[in-house]
């Protein structure tokens, strides 16, 4: 039986803009995008992820800009484009300030600069936490800058993806699977039995490639994955596919949240901060829909994604390069 298109077809354009290319979601993105006949410009504020980006996808044309502030150095890209995804976030931090700057001012700058240029497709990567009983600073930003794009009169796709994993991931699963690396002792926050429904960054990847030549009609998608899993399930399957044995102990959440502050102030690094850890363990179980048939992705089971993922050639690369910083 013929499959029938959800959405109706674009005329083809092969210039693409992506903003946040040179995070998670952005590298997975153009390597599945670099085996297609697409010319890529690349946005990113962060000078060490572009550089990898370039080296490893040297026809990828790189710019280092901070979105948030309006320059017509960066705007001035924007002409003559059909799509743009966006994909800038910002994730964590201590600070109110740089979750306002990166997920609402850049948000405005961005549909601003769509709007003057008569963008025709803007694909826009929110969160599931946008639905969630969480209220941090990244979930209530994230809430705003979904507000800015559904406002605009740019023709949009709005997309609420749940955990991702997969390559160049070093700020979620891809971050803890090093620490395994480390020590055979895992801290692990509270019980561990709070419910995640993780989704391989690929798929995600594919979706929006699915969405690129297609003709927006201003829907939002919540993009979950489609199993169940605990929190400390979805480390030991990665343990068990690193061949490490770790034991995982259980540390109340109040002093995890301590010892989590403390960590901070020592190295002055910041890898989870306790309102994301607040936000980890709500509870969430999100709605299911299903994707795979609207934009004809299979859906990867987790076990599959890691191994994919830990066997993937970028990924040792990566992490050694991050390590090397």
């Amino acid at each position: 039986m013929k499959k029938t298109k959800t959405f109706n077809s674009l005329n083809k354009s092969n210039k693409i803009i992506i903003t946040g290319a040179a995070g998670e979601v952005g590298l997975n993105l153009i390597n599945l995008l670099n085996k297609k006949n697409y010319e890529i410009i690349a946005i990113d504020k962060n000078k060490t992820n572009l550089k990898l980006l370039k080296k490893l996808f040297p026809s990828v044309k790189c710019y280092c800009f901070d979105l948030a502030k309006n320059s017509y150095s960066w705007q001035k890209l924007f002409k003559n484009i059909n799509v743009v995804i966006q994909l800038h976030a910002q994730i964590s931090s201590p600070k109110l300030e740089p979750f306002i700057k990166n997920n609402i001012i850049s948000i405005k700058n961005v549909v601003s600069v769509c709007e003057k240029y008569k963008i025709k497709n803007l694909i826009h990567a929110s969160s599931s936490v946008v639905i969630s009983v969480a209220n941090d600073n990244y979930t209530k930003t994230k809430r705003e800058g979904e507000k800015i794009v559904k406002k605009s009169i740019v023709p949009h796709t709005i997309l609420r993806p749940t955990l991702m994993y997969g390559c160049f991931d070093i700020k979620h699963l891809g971050f803890l699977t090093t620490l395994f690396d480390v020590s055979p002792i895992f801290p692990m926050p509270g019980s561990g039995k709070y419910i995640r429904q993780p989704l391989f960054v690929e798929d995600f990847a594919k979706i929006i490639i699915n969405l690129i030549d297609k003709k927006p009609k201003n829907e939002i998608y919540n993009i979950v994955g489609k199993e169940k899993l605990f929190f400390i399930d979805l480390l030991r399957i990665i343990a068990k596919q690193k061949k490490k044995k770790i034991l995982f102990a259980t540390i109340p959440i109040l002093l995890f949240n301590f010892m989590l502050r403390t960590y901070s102030f020592i190295t002055g690094k910041t890898h989870y901060v306790p309102e994301q850890l607040a936000a980890m363990t709500a509870g969430d179980i999100f709605p299911v829909i299903d994707w795979e048939k609207i934009f004809l992705v299979k859906y990867t089971k987790y076990k599959e994604g890691v191994k994919k993922m830990l066997s993937s050639k970028y990924y040792s690369y990566y992490i050694l390069m991050k390590k090397e910083e």
